[in-house]
């Protein structure tokens, strides 16, 4: 994979087709494989990019002045400005779309399109931020993720009636496992406490495009029902399309739905 040094440290970015650029934000948690079935349906008419988060993948530890989702807006448009792209489809997942947001806010004019899946660009409610702050406390006294939590996390980002014992739910599980001590301390943790410690910027949606934004969400997500993405599609003024027998990383769970909804909007709007 390629490498951008991004505020110090080195970020790695799939870059594979050629065409209009789409970026594809990750999930947290996981590395640029959340994207395959995407990766592998367009980058036969785009050119896609597909940066690993830090702590991730390849890339390297959370960058010191990384302090909110803004600055991983501002590193994403500096990977943007090294390769010389002027403008991208955007399409952002989970934090992808919370940092993706916030990038066609920043710059409007370097985001062509922008696509919003399974994500929330309000606050953490209370309650769950303070929960995934216990497990996130857990997870650093201990220096790892512990058995008992890996059976907590991993289903929070699958529909509930998935099959456990299925590649995709097991290998995902494993992909946790393997983070390091030092990667879980310098920078997942500190990316989780950041990312759930967002501000609000709801009030701003309608400065976004109706015209060239999709709204996208998993029938079945846990973490970020589809409720908030209607409440957020509304405030856009844009469409909102459920994915069905999706939960939140529904690039995996429904590929066929998910590729058939991007290349048709990207089809409209690339």
């Amino acid at each position: 994979m390629p490498v951008a040094v991004i505020d110090g440290q080195p970020l790695h970015y799939l870059d594979l087709g050629n065409g209009p650029a789409v970026l594809l934000g990750s999930s947290y948690l996981w590395d640029r494989d959340m994207w395959a079935p995407q990766i592998e349906a367009l980058s036969q008419q785009y050119r896609v990019l597909v940066p690993e988060l830090w702590g991730h993948g390849e890339s390297g530890p959370l960058p010191a002045s990384t302090r909110s989702l803004d600055d991983l807006a501002r590193q994403a448009l500096a990977l943007l400005d090294q390769l010389e792209i002027a403008q991208v489809n955007l399409v952002g997942l989970s934090v992808g779309g919370m940092w993706g947001a916030r990038l066609a806010l920043q710059a409007p004019g370097r985001v062509n399109s922008l696509v919003l899946m399974d994500t929330y660009l309000g606050a953490e409610p209370e309650a769950t931020r303070q929960y995934y702050f216990s497990l996130f406390k857990m997870i650093e006294d201990t220096g790892a993720i512990p058995e008992p939590l890996l059976d907590v996390i991993a289903p929070i980002f699958f529909r509930p009636g998935i099959d456990r014992e299925s590649a995709l739910y097991q290998d995902y599980r494993r992909a946790l496992q393997s983070f390091s001590r030092e990667r879980l301390l310098h920078s997942i943790v500190p990316l989780g406490r950041l990312i759930f410690s967002r501000s609000d910027v709801l009030e701003q949606l309608p400065r976004l495009d109706a015209d060239t934004t999709l709204v996208m969400c998993g029938e079945q997500d846990k973490p970020r029902p589809p409720a908030e993405s209607d409440a957020m599609a509304k405030l856009i003024g844009c469409s909102l399309t459920l994915i069905p027998d999706a939960g939140h990383i529904s690039s995996r769970e429904n590929p066929d739905f998910v590729n058939e909804a991007l290349l048709t909007f990207l089809a409209n709007h690339a």
